[in-house]
């Protein structure tokens, strides 16, 4: 017998949360945000919507699925089995940084903030994630199927990006360097870009 599939409900800290981690109260990180012109009701109202999100698409998991939740910060020690389809509410990025950590499992994206956020990985609303759910569980269900890029440094760096990966100097000043297959005689292309 096969386990149930489980839902892994990717998420980050909201900046509400970490302004209370580093103020301690509310009327503290409001003072913080009022001194540089920002006001705590916007962020505490983007937190909200952020926890509702997660709240609507937890109680859309099937009731035979398992459950779990990891925050961005924990993803480099969660262990993600075969069968889970994996929920990212956030934005792009974090459905970029969830990926390095994959291994063809589904992931369905959620955006906490239609219109706030630009992404093309997060097209999906709250409402939507139990039709998504039953499509991702289901062998065979229609899917966009990314590919992950790596980049190795000559100093043996790894990178792993789902978008994109810039290598060089975190300033302005341009970075050139050739691009082609690790193979003799392969064709490289000359290419420059900067930060």
């Amino acid at each position: 017998m096969s386990l149930a599939p489980r839902a892994v409900l990717v998420h980050r800290t909201t900046e509400y949360e970490e302004l209370l981690a580093r103020h301690g109260t509310h009327g503290q990180a409001a003072f913080f945000l009022s001194s540089r012109g920002r006001s705590i009701d916007e962020v505490a109202r983007r937190h909200r919507r952020t926890q509702q999100a997660l709240a609507d698409v937890a109680a859309a998991v099937p009731l035979q699925w398992r459950q779990s939740r990891v925050e961005r910060a924990d993803l480099d020690r969660f262990l993600f089995g075969p069968e889970d389809v994996v929920v990212v509410v956030g934005q792009d990025g974090l459905v970029a940084n969830a990926a390095k950590y994959l291994s063809g499992q589904p992931v369905v994206g959620i955006d906490t903030e239609p219109g706030r956020n630009p992404g093309v990985l997060v097209r999906h609303r709250p409402r939507d994630a139990a039709a998504l759910l039953r499509a991702a569980g289901s062998p065979g269900g229609a899917a966009d199927e990314l590919t992950m890029v790596e980049a190795v440094a000559d100093d043996t760096q790894r990178l792993l990006a789902l978008n994109e990966i810039y290598l060089g100097p975190p300033g302005h000043q341009t970075a050139r360097y050739r691009l082609g297959p690790d193979a003799p005689g392969a064709a490289a292309e000359l290419q420059a870009s900067s930060g």
